[in-house]
């Protein structure tokens, strides 16, 4: 048992772990923006545009003892996990191409020559003197 809680620490304070758990509150806390969004603009909207309507009543259809088929509120959820998509698709995208400037630099960075070694060295021991 011992050993399972310390796999499990292990597991836990890792980076993967606590990014990934930073992602999912982060991702839980988008989600509930995008859905407001969907909620109290494009819903309106749509509705709008369709005749005044109101989704979420027009497009249910009782199917009998009180239960709906509720193809407005499907739409919405369509909806919203589509932009959610393109939203997290274009911030991978921008992490992305960051991580990779970001190492295409690093790589730039040329290794000194052995004559600028060999130079640092004799500085070295000449300060230390």
């Amino acid at each position: 048992m011992k050993k399972f809680f310390e796999e499990f620490k292990e597991f836990a304070v890792r980076g993967n772990a606590v990014s990934m758990a930073i992602g999912i509150v982060i991702g839980a806390a988008f989600t509930a923006i995008v859905n407001s969004i969907i909620d109290n603009l494009i819903q309106p909207i749509l509705g709008l545009i369709m005749g005044n309507i109101d989704l979420d009543t027009a497009l249910a259809f009782r199917i009998g003892n009180g239960a709906y088929f509720n193809f407005g509120a499907v739409l919405m959820a369509i909806i919203s996990f589509i932009i959610t998509a393109i939203v997290l698709f274009l911030i991978v995208k921008f992490l992305n191409a960051f991580q990779k400037k970001k190492e295409e630099e690093e790589a730039a960075a040329p290794e000194p020559s052995n004559e600028e070694k060999l130079l640092t060295e004799i500085r070295d021991l000449l300060s230390q003197k």
